[in-house]
């Protein structure tokens, strides 16, 4: 009876304790959450109440395995499966403690500023931290894992002696892996490109969506996603339009004709622009930058906040100007000129032609060749 009782007053004991523990800490939580509402620490420390009973409970077990005397032959078994649960639960607890700090450093930092470019840089900092606090745990309990087994503590020191030579050919093996995770970092902290950040790379529009220590996804304005490593931003030029002030200035280009009312056509600008919210009311203005034999080339210069408006003011300018120019001055729009086309002298199905001097369809006279003289002798 004592052998049946006694693991059941162990295990149940600590099973119980464990869930009386987590129980009042989290209602504690709760509390000071509902008290605090300004900062979300205690909201955030919450989510680690899983492995935070984990620890708990594993703990308790491993320090009262041996009293319980539940399965001898099975005793060393058990408590190295006990070891390795606190160990894994205590490597996923110290990582949201460390992300319910940084969150709530965070959140402090963008209530403080308004600055939306300072706050874009900082979340971005804050996201490779986060990765590489949880990379670095994850490595760590990993090892303390297989430092339990006797194996390999008694290769442990070939292995030390040895890292040496290891890290020179893993070194060497993951170059671009390493570059790529060095280019993360200086992204992070060297302000290069941040989450949110419109840019353009290879041509292709669209926001910065995720920065890890390996690669960046950039979202393009069609919701495609582009994936390339974060080495390409530290080796190659691109555009980021988020860099310092989000404000831009767009061009849009007519063709028209030469009698176009260019004076006219200022103040229709004007007036699509006042009509238009995207448009911040900076600056516009409209020239005649370029011409050719037929048309003549237009160009206006139009103001916005950010990227996403100044795209919506040159279409709208756009649509809105030709719609204005087809109702009210047609003549103003490009024109293809046309001309008659004659054949060659002697080319025809075998008859009389035009261009031979015979008799036209209506019954009047042969038009000439452009290219023969007028005869001024008798015929």
């Amino acid at each position: 009876m004592e052998n049946l009782l006694r693991p059941l007053i162990v295990v149940g004991g600590s099973v119980v304790l464990t869930l009386l523990i987590g129980w009042a800490t989290d209602l504690l939580l709760r509390k000071a959450d509902e008290r605090h509402h300004e900062t979300p620490m205690w909201g955030l420390l919450r989510r680690g109440r899983i492995p935070y009973q984990l620890v708990l409970c594993a703990a308790m077990l491993r320090g009262s395995y041996d009293e319980a005397q539940l399965l001898p032959s099975r005793q060393a078994v058990i408590g190295r499966t006990l070891t390795l649960v606190l160990i894994g639960a205590t490597a996923w607890l110290v990582i949201r403690i460390a992300a319910a700090i940084v969150e709530t450093s965070y959140s402090r930092y963008a209530r403080a500023h308004r600055d939306p470019a300072r706050v874009r840089r900082v979340r971005t900092q804050v996201t490779l931290i986060m990765r590489v606090v949880s990379a670095t745990v994850g490595v760590v309990a990993v090892a303390t894992m297989l430092l339990t087994f006797p194996a390999f503590r008694a290769a442990g020191a070939s292995l030390l002696a040895s890292a040496g030579i290891l890290g020179i050919v893993a070194g060497v093996a993951a170059q671009s892996t390493l570059s790529n995770m060095f280019a993360g970092l200086q992204i992070a902290f060297g302000d290069m490109v941040r989450i949110g950040d419109t840019v353009v790379v290879d041509g292709e529009w669209g926001t910065v969506e995720e920065i890890t220590l390996t690669f960046l996804t950039v979202r393009t304005w069609d919701e495609r996603r582009l994936t390339m490593p974060v080495s390409y931003f530290t080796s190659k030029p691109f555009e980021n339009w988020s860099r310092g002030t989000p404000q831009m200035t767009g061009i849009v280009y007519w063709h028209v004709d030469h009698t176009a009312p260019t004076d006219a056509m200022r103040k229709k600008l004007r007036d699509i622009l006042r009509e238009c919210p995207a448009w911040d009311g900076r600056a516009y203005g409209l020239d005649v930058t370029d011409t050719t034999p037929n048309t003549m080339q237009v160009r206006a210069l139009v103001t916005a906040k950010d990227a996403d408006d100044i795209w919506t003011v040159r279409v709208t300018v756009r649509e809105r100007m030709i719609r204005w120019l087809t109702e009210e001055h047609p003549y103003a729009l490009p024109r293809v000129n046309t001309a008659d086309a004659f054949l060659p002298r002697g080319r025809g199905n075998g008859g009389p032609s035009r261009d031979s001097g015979g008799p036209s369809r209506d019954g009047s006279a042969p038009r000439r060749m452009q290219h023969e003289p007028p005869r001024t002798g008798p015929r």
